[in-house]
């Protein structure tokens, strides 16, 4: 590897460090960085539903066989259908790849759920943003500090959750980032989870390298398996039963619900464990 291409690797990973630093100066609350997390548990979630008979429901309604829970708080994203558009969701993938982007409008931000996360499979760090007004300082620091273009992308809508879906790459000062991106909403159309792997061999959610876009069975995904991103608000709610009950069968939303408790904390050990490569592993640098 070329001297240049280490250094590089060295930047990302101070990078990173300062932008931990400046996300908990964003929060307001460097020393105790639950208070944004307080702050969020006071939106309450409604009262269970009723589930609509199969005869009312429409023929636009499809619901995978991946609902848990339905009609309750604690349902996973496939009990929703959708409720706007497919150029809507497309859209608003889109603008999320905007937020990243210093060529794009500063204003094309897409609608967030104020409980939205985002989780980043490995070599990646996981849990990389918990709440609305986190993502939006921690990427608006991003796209000053860690400057990248996003030319390449092609999002697509998906009749099941995750309603949007994309391939894109991005560009860095080291070159190019291949990624797919899959994005969860809810009945307002707000996002309310964003998945992300690298476009790398053995490192996309999919088994069948032929199902390009993850429609298949047994795909490795977390957003369809979270309680309450298919309760009509799409909020997650950390100390309810449901997510108690689903975290004691499933080590990976276990793991979620600790990191979201903490994000920063959990986020900065995510950081140390994963090395100074990670970025050019997950880029596919090396």
């Amino acid at each position: 590897m070329s001297s240049s291409c280490k250094l590089h690797r060295g930047l990302q990973a101070k990078k990173l460090c300062i932008l931990l630093a400046a996300s908990l100066i964003s929060v307001g609350c460097p020393d105790q960085p639950e208070a944004q997390l307080d702050t969020l548990a006071t939106i309450e979630l409604p009262p269970p539903l009723e589930v609509a008979s199969q005869d009312k429901q429409t023929d636009q309604t499809v619901v995978s066989d991946g609902c848990k829970n339905a009609g309750t708080g604690g349902a996973t994203s496939p009990c929703l259908s959708p409720t706007r558009t497919p150029e809507y969701y497309v859209d608003q993938g889109n603008r999320y790849f905007d937020t990243l982007d210093t060529d794009a409008d500063p204003d094309s931000v897409p609608d967030y759920s104020p409980l939205v996360a985002r989780w980043e499979w490995p070599p990646w760090l996981l849990l990389t943003g918990f709440g609305e007004e986190t993502l939006i300082s921690t990427d608006e620091f991003l796209k000053d500090f860690d400057p990248s273009t996003v030319p390449e992308r092609d999002c697509r809508f998906f009749p099941v959750q995750p309603f949007c879906r994309c391939y894109v790459t991005f560009v860095y000062e080291g070159g190019p980032c291949p990624i797919y991106e899959e994005f969860t909403f809810n009945d307002q159309g707000k996002m309310t989870f964003i998945e992300a792997w690298s476009d790398l061999p053995g490192m996309l959610p999919m088994p069948d390298p032929s199902d390009r876009w993850a429609e298949g069975p047994d795909i490795h995904r977390l957003s369809t398996k979270v309680p309450g991103l298919g309760n009509p608000q799409g909020l997650i709610d950390l100390d309810s039963d449901w997510m108690k009950e689903a975290g004691a069968g499933d080590p990976e939303i276990a793991d979620f619900a600790m990191r979201a408790s903490d994000q920063w904390h959990y986020w900065a050990e995510a950081l140390k464990a994963a090395g100074d490569d990670f970025f050019a592993v997950g880029c596919g640098w090396q």
